[in-house]
């Protein structure tokens, strides 16, 4: 152990503090007249404070002690290095300054913690972000950082208690409010995180980022003028805020004026806006030129905001079809009729399954309101368990999914309703998984949960390819920048529905957006029928259902049913070359499937 002349008059502090508290007041007192540079005193007086009781005194030198170690030229250059992006370095130069200076200083713990998480160590961060604590209880970035490692990794509850902690010691804290509010928000807890976001703009009232995460949160509740409102607040404080903007202009009731498109375009024109806030100053800056019948302006600025997009998230279409192709090879009617009887038997899912923008939270709205149903949202549980089973094999799940025994089968099953419980609050017997893209996983559902509903809705392909085009999603839909790769994604996901239809002929609801709509009743009819369920007129009124919508039809499907943007598809007709191309024969046939899908 390396001797430290500064460590080891602390520690004779504090055996002083057993013994005499009086005389260790005096000796921490002097200790800090004659070497406030250095943190080992500053602790000593926390120390003391601590033991005598002045709490506030305590937590304010332990701060002192952070910020003496961090004006020390080794931390500083160790420092230095972690904001320049050389890790290695930051790491080398911060261990050789604890080991030869101050192995107890809590900030260099932290930094530490901050290095490890950079590289994927999430365990080692966590427990240096705890042990910045255990030297400092005060230290409110160290907790800022454990409830960030927290969340990061999954543990949302455990997150959530170390930003109340640290809310306890700093109640305005900025950080810790937006990530408390995005967790609440994460788990459904809408009216408390409603609360939280109104103390963030009490003492935030300027922070841009808090008002547009709000407003995104009250549209999904529903509440249109005050989600409008808050966006606007964003954009005021921020002009060139692109997320603000285009949560603004998903607004089907908003209207914008040669204001907003001179203010968009200024903030298009700066240089130092990042590719994140251009993307979406493109995609939004085409809404609204759309709106006022600017086609191929609006076309224009769809196209820029894609083309950065694909950059940042390329899309490999044929790796899609690939994997469609084994999907029909694997699963076939003597596959399952070798499984027969395997798996789950519950039957409280209800999948609905389709490409984005098709008519699936219409679906979901209608199944929500029937009294048997509770409609939760996009769950990626499905996709865990495929993942799981496919880990470090090439192929994915489709490597190993023939050679699952009957009871790993069955347990399969059970995990994805034991995983999913935690959204289903009502008690009702059913429930729906709305995630679009688990038709990729039709075969997996069938295998393990064989009673389980899947409703499949499809819209025709110019709609469908138009409404993904022009969406700016924020995670996971990558196909939808390029619209030669949507054309092939669509017929790829004909293909395997065409496929399941043959293996296991009705066991899919099959409908088309465009059916629900003209055809209403006797399609909600029919697919409650297919889902063993009787008819209740609720659905018919599925836009009286109050629910959190977390999709961008949120506003849609709290209006009437209506054949509102079937046709808009028009509009961008000169542009849709590459879509019809890549769509071929499943467009000529739409709504049936081609004779031959290869």
């Amino acid at each position: 152990m390396k001797y430290h002349p500064g460590l080891e008059r602390l520690r004779a502090i504090a055996d002083l503090v057993r013994t005499d508290p009086r005389a260790a007041q005096t000796a921490a007192a002097a200790y800090l007249t004659d070497n406030a540079e250095r943190p080992a005193a500053w602790r000593a007086s926390a120390l003391v404070a601590r033991a005598m009781g002045n709490l506030a005194v305590a937590d304010q030198h332990d701060i002192s002690a952070i910020v003496a170690g961090a004006r020390r030229p080794a931390f500083a250059a160790a420092h230095n290095a972690f904001v320049a992006g050389h890790l290695e370095e930051a790491e080398t130069r911060l261990r050789a300054y604890l080991l030869d200076e101050d192995p107890e200083d809590a900030g260099g713990a932290l930094l530490l913690a901050k290095i490890a998480l950079r590289c994927g160590a999430h365990q080692q961060a966590e427990n240096l972000a705890r042990r910045a604590i255990q030297l400092a209880p005060s230290f409110v970035e160290a907790w800022m950082a454990l409830a960030r490692i927290q969340h990061e990794a999954g543990a949302v509850y455990p997150a959530l208690a170390s930003l109340d902690h640290l809310l306890a010691l700093a109640p305005t804290h900025i950080d810790a409010l937006a990530l408390k509010a995005g967790i609440l928000v994460q788990l459904r807890r809408l009216d408390e995180a409603d609360a939280v976001f109104c103390v963030l703009h009490q003492h935030h009232p300027d922070d841009s980022r808090g008002w547009m995460n709000h407003a995104f949160m009250l549209k999904t509740i529903g509440r249109g003028a005050d989600a409008t409102a808050a966006y606007r607040r964003a954009i005021a404080l921020q002009p060139a805020n692109g997320q603000a903007w285009w949560g603004l202009a998903n607004l089907r009731s908003e209207r914008f004026d040669e204001t907003d498109i001179a203010t968009m375009e200024a903030a298009l024109s700066q240089p130092t806006i990042t590719d994140e806030e251009r993307l979406h100053l493109h995609f939004a800056l085409g809404k609204v030129l759309e709106g006022q019948a600017h086609y191929a302006g609006a076309f224009a600025q769809f196209t820029a905001g894609a083309a950065l997009r694909v950059v940042q998230t390329p899309h490999n279409p044929d790796r899609v079809s690939a994997n469609v192709a084994r999907v029909t090879e694997i699963f076939t009617p003597r596959f399952y009729a070798d499984r027969e009887g395997w798996g789950c038997p519950a039957d409280d899912p209800i999948f609905i399954i389709s490409l984005p923008r098709s008519g699936s939270t219409l679906v979901e709205q209608i199944l929500a309101s029937h009294s048997q149903v509770e409609g939760t949202e996009e769950l990626f549980d499905l996709e865990r368990i495929a993942l799981d089973i496919g880990r470090d094999l090439p192929g994915g799940y489709l490597d190993r999914i023939e050679s699952l025994t009957r009871d790993e089968v069955r347990a399969l099953g059970e995990a994805y309703l034991a995983s999913t419980r935690r959204f289903r609050q009502s008690g009702r017997a059913r429930f729906t998984d709305k995630m679009p893209g688990n038709w990729a996983y039709a075969g997996l559902i069938r295998l393990i949960l064989p009673n389980a509903g899947i409703v499949a809705i499809r819209r025709h392909p110019l709609g469908c390819g138009v409404a993904n085009f022009t969406q700016h999603f924020n995670w996971g839909i990558d196909f939808s920048y390029d619209l030669a790769h949507i054309g092939q994604f669509y017929a790829d996901f004909v293909k395997q529905m065409a496929h399941f239809d043959a293996v296991a002929p009705g066991h899919i609801c099959q409908l088309t957006h465009e059916s629900l709509v003209d055809d209403f009743e006797n399609q909600v009819r029919r697919m409650l029928d297919h889902l063993g369920m009787d008819f209740e007129p609720a659905c018919l009124r599925f836009h009286e259902t109050a629910r959190p919508i977390h999709t961008p039809s949120s506003e849609q499907v709290r209006r009437p049913i209506n054949r509102d943007g079937f046709d808009r598809w028009r509009n961008y007709d000169p542009w849709l070359g590459p879509l019809k191309a890549a769509l071929g024969s499943v467009l000529d046939h739409y709504p049936l499937n081609p004779p031959h899908l290869d």
